[in-house]
């Protein structure tokens, strides 16, 4: 870690107190701030802030009241992402011109190893994956965090040299970034998403424009030459620009070509060697590919992790085959066009488990991708949305359940041998569940107890 001054002697206050706020606060604690948290529902009582008082940290609950921009003079803000900018309190500091950033900022500004970024509207946690399995399997000490799961600052407090660290990136992480640099930085896609958070489709492109923003000749901007939005986003690169397509062939870049994997004209792996379901992870794999080959991993590194990689948890993730039922969840799969590519994945008669929150859209671009659907199950908000748009598609069996458990077991009473049944809500689970992770485990449990 870089002993830097940044924050020495500044006034910091960290907005929510989730896994990254805490992090934050306590990195910000050691590097010599004085840190005030201020979360919505903290109570003196919470072991968590009983530690951060401990240490000299104040803590402030039951709101965001907007005297704590005047009765601390703060200096930076570090917000939780999902905190919304159109927060009161945000709002203000904005007026007073107070610098708002996410801990992501503060990972890269301690950080002694390099960071390979990835960021896009789908396929981030599947690419950062598969980077860091090559990586790893080629014995180059990479470690893993952002939106994946693990806190990037406290990663970035172990890293050194040594290591380069393999970092997921959501929009509302990169939109509270300053200084941020990646040396190898990327964005797979970019499809309308967030824009409850964002406002337009212009700020989510911007936000997601900002992976590449600070990046100079020394980095790598690797861009998706299918992606016309991802293409223009480069543009505010400076860095050396490495493409990846599947369509294209593309002498300076990855590419298909004779059903394989090129990069710059050397054969990496056979399609057909890919364990990994779906077209739609081809561009997932090219973009690993070109990420590692920067890396100098070998061709041999690349291979074996591509012929035994056979998907993340909850990323159309295989659970199992019961009386011919191949059975997987996609739980992940929180908007149409994931679970569009989802369905893609498969040729075989599918039942697809669908539903949860309701944040206003319909599914009809859902239609064109219901061909092998024979039935869906349905549950959650959206549950009467996606019973219209199937009654549209022909599909003549439809049920509605309560719940997740409950469509499961719906599922295989209507399937028949050699049939997908598909956990691909389309849809944020926060209706019935507290996170994606947990649906989908309930998913999988209840897969198992069919046994």
């Amino acid at each position: 870690m870089k002993n830097i001054n940044d924050y020495l002697h500044k006034n910091v206050l960290v907005i929510g107190l989730a896994k990254s706020g805490l992090a934050a606060a306590k990195l910000l604690h050691k590097l010599g701030a004085t840190v005030t948290v201020n979360d919505l529902k903290a109570t003196d009582e919470d072991p968590v802030v009983k530690e951060l008082k401990n240490n000299g940290i104040d803590v402030v609950g039951g709101g965001h009241p907007l005297s704590l921009l005047d009765d601390f003079s703060i200096d930076i803000i570090v917000k939780n992402p999902g905190i919304p900018y159109s927060n009161p309190l945000l709002v203000l500091a904005k007026e007073k011109n107070i610098p708002i950033i996410t801990e992501v900022e503060l990972a890269y500004k301690i950080s002694e190893a390099d960071i390979i970024a990835i960021t896009g509207s789908n396929g981030k946690t599947t690419t950062t994956t598969l980077i860091f399995e090559m990586l790893k399997e080629d014995g180059k000490q990479p470690l893993i965090a952002g939106n994946i799961g693990t806190v990037a600052c406290e990663v970035a407090q172990k890293a050194t040299k040594e290591n380069v660290i393999v970092m997921e990136l959501s929009s509302f992480q990169l939109l509270g970034t300053i200084d941020f640099k990646p040396s190898i930085a990327m964005i797979l896609n970019i499809f309308d998403a967030h824009l409850d958070y964002h406002g337009t489709k212009e700020e989510y492109v911007y936000a997601k424009g900002k992976i590449y923003e600070n990046q100079t000749e020394e980095d790598v901007s690797i861009v998706n030459l299918n992606d016309k939005e991802v293409c223009e986003c480069s543009e505010r690169s400076k860095a050396q620009k490495l493409f990846f397509s599947t369509t294209e062939v593309i002498d300076n870049g990855v590419y298909l070509l004779d059903e394989s994997i090129f990069y710059k004209g050397e054969k990496i792996v056979s399609l057909k060697d890919i364990v990994l379901p779906g077209e739609h992870n081809l561009e997932n794999i090219l973009a690993a590919i070109a990420a590692v080959k920067l890396r100098g991993v070998s061709n041999e590194s690349i291979y074996k992790v591509l012929t035994t990689f056979n998907g993340v948890k909850h990323r159309l993730q295989y659970v199992d085959t019961l009386r011919g039922r191949r059975f997987y969840n996609d739980s992940k799969a929180t908007n149409i066009l994931a679970t569009s590519k989802a369905l893609s994945a498969f040729k075989t008669p599918t039942i697809l488990l669908a539903g949860g929150l309701d944040r206003g859209n319909e599914f009809d671009e859902l239609k064109p991708f219901l061909h092998h659907v024979k039935a869906m199950i349905l549950f959650g908000e959206t549950a009467p949305k996606l019973e219209r748009i199937a009654r549209e598609s022909g599909i003549e069996q439809i049920k509605r359940v309560d719940n997740v458990e409950k469509a499961v077991l719906t599922a295989f009473n209507v399937s028949e041998k050699e049939d997908v049944i598909l956990l691909s809500p389309a849809c944020a689970s926060w209706d019935q569940y507290k996170t994606f992770e947990e649906r989908g485990d309930i998913f999988i449990q209840a897969v198992h107890k069919l046994n």
